[in-house]
Order: structure tokens, then C-alpha cells, then sequence
């Protein structure tokens, strides 16, 4: 006889929603830098707009920040796929 019980399923981690309101403000006040997608975790766009700003000396920030507002206006969903509350 085996009374061992068998080991739990593993969940998917998923973090608490974050907050729509603070995505949308960090993009349009310091988009051009990716931090509205730090927040999100989307670590590899953040990077790029961060990158893209630092090497023009900030010429590219414009650029980065219109990227950023249609962002804003388009992303629903953090990188772990939760939607924004």
C-alpha cells in the first residue's frame, strides 16, 4: 500500500493586476525613457526606448514617446498576460 500523496499541480504565477491609470501616466510623462514598460515587464521594448534616447542625446526621445502614447493607448495586458485593472 502507498500513502503518499501525490505532489501539488504547480500554478502559474500571477502577479496582482496593475493599474491602468499609472501604465498610461508613466507613459505620457516618461515614456520616452520605457518606464511605463518596466512597469509592465516588458523588459525588451523598455530597454530599446531607453537605449534609443540615451545614444541621440535625446533626439529620439520623440520618437520613443509617440511610440510610447500609442502604447498607452493600445496595451491591455501586462507580460504576464493580466489584464490592467
Amino acid at each position: 500500500m502507498n500513502n503518499a500523496t501525490p505532489p501539488p499541480t504547480p500554478q502559474p504565477v500571477t502577479g496582482a493586476p496593475k493599474g491602468r491609470i499609472v501604465y498610461i501616466l508613466l507613459a505620457v510623462f516618461l515614456g520616452h525613457l520605457g518606464i511605463h514598460n518596466f512597469f509592465a515587464g516588458y523588459k525588451r521594448n523598455a530597454i530599446i526606448q531607453l537605449v534609443v534616447t540615451i545614444v541621440t542625446c535625446g533626439f529620439g526621445g520623440l520618437v520613443t514617446w509617440i511610440w510610447a502614447i500609442v502604447e498607452a493607448c493600445t496595451v491591455t495586458k501586462d507580460a504576464d498576460g493580466v489584464n490592467f485593472s
